[in-house]
């Protein structure tokens, strides 16, 4: 069987076992992962600027070739490890149960798992950085067509942290939590490989590979979250922990945590 007859195989397999998304509801989950969303995500690279000004003294971490700037697997790997030890394991699985809880009207249950993001953010920068893209996107929220506004006034109050605010975003569609969780992996992915492009720094093709690399482990770090019991949640990231206390107090930097 060829490739192109393999994918359509299994192409029309899955059209006969799921409900295609309404276009509505795709189309707003687009719009949540693209980087152009007015939250600032792009000044952010969440520990991944210290990483590499610490690789950069060490020349067989990171390539300086720009013409294979993969030469080795440090940069993929650091990011894989982020996706899988700390984002799967804490973001992704807080909005595997948010987004049900927002459906459900479930106030209570957000409020917990807003308070657990805020109490376990281990430096100052990256509880900054979760409470400033929570209000902003809170903030796009109020000014956006079908979101319920008692819900809304609920999440300004918390204060939202952004996982939280964007499972609100994400409950407004009729998406699975699957879908949604995916559509907020991709968004971390690609504005991580963005942040990597400034800090190295490479070239757009070379952060596309790497992209394509990194969004490989994206399903399986969705379904790790979706399948994790709420006391096997956890933050313990140190050495990002570490770098992202360094970070506060570098001298030169181009991203805020």
């Amino acid at each position: 069987m060829s490739t192109g007859t393999a994918i359509s195989t299994d192409l029309q397999t899955a059209g006969q076992s799921e409900t295609a998304l309404p276009a509505a509801s795709l189309l707003q989950l687009i719009w949540l992962a693209s980087p152009a969303l007015p939250v600032g995500g792009f000044s952010y690279s969440e520990g991944l600027e210290a990483a590499i000004l610490r690789a950069q003294a060490a020349p067989e971490n990171i390539a300086n070739d720009a013409v294979d700037p993969l030469a080795n697997d440090w940069l993929v790997n650091w990011l894989c490890d982020q996706l899988q030890l700390s984002l799967a394991r804490g973001d992704l699985a807080v909005i595997a149960k948010a987004i049900p809880a927002w459906r459900a009207d479930d106030v209570a249950r957000v409020t917990r798992l807003n308070d657990w993001l805020l109490q376990t953010r281990e430096t100052s920068e990256l509880r900054a950085q979760a409470e400033q893209m929570g209000r902003s996107l809170c903030n796009w929220l109020r000014n956006h067509d079908g979101i319920d506004a008692a819900l809304l006034a609920h999440c300004e109050q918390l204060p939202p942290t952004y996982p939280v605010a964007f499972a609100l975003a994400a409950a407004q569609t009729r998406a699975s939590v699957r879908d949604c969780m995916l559509t907020y992996a991709f968004g971390w992915a690609e504005n991580m490989v963005q942040a990597a492009v400034k800090s190295v720094p490479l070239g757009q093709t070379a952060g596309q590979r790497i992209l394509a690399r990194l969004s490989q482990h994206i399903p399986g770090s969705v379904q790790t979250a979706m399948d994790l019991p709420d006391d096997e949640r956890q933050a313990f990231s140190p050495m990002l922990a570490i770098l992202s206390s360094q970070h506060e107090t570098q001298y030169s930097r181009l991203f805020r945590s």
